[in-house]
């Protein structure tokens, strides 16, 4: 699965993510610990796990390459355009992780080396 394509990645997630993974933990959260975990990822550190731990903490299926949003970000991936970070919350409880926000880029990136560290943010 690993290729010669390194992916680019920006140095901290763009200002649009946060009330993306606002809008998605709202759904999962009340409005109240939603707003607290935003607020503890925007002052969270950057730290990096590998995409093949990322997906196995989570739990979640890989996007198929069908997927428009998966395609978009591994054409970025293709020209050498920089992905955003992920935002990721520990549900403890569940003994999950969550991808607040950057699921499709998470998917696209694992298309192109599993192994490969990605970026991220984690609360």
């Amino acid at each position: 699965m690993k290729n010669d394509i390194k992916v680019p990645w920006l140095a901290a997630p763009e200002d649009h993510d946060y009330p993306a993974a606002f809008s998605y933990l709202n759904l999962i959260y009340d409005d109240a610990t939603a707003k607290i975990l935003v607020g503890k990822l925007k002052s969270a550190p950057m730290v990096q796990f590998k995409a093949k731990d990322i997906f196995r903490a989570s739990g979640l299926s890989l996007l198929g390459t069908s997927n428009s949003h998966v395609v978009k970000n591994q054409k970025k991936i293709r020209r050498g355009e920089k992905l955003s970070p992920l935002l990721l919350v520990r549900d403890t409880a569940m003994g999950k992780l969550t991808i607040a926000d950057g699921y499709h880029r998470m998917c696209a990136v694992y298309t192109f080396d599993e192994d490969a560290l990605v970026p991220c943010k984690i609360v």
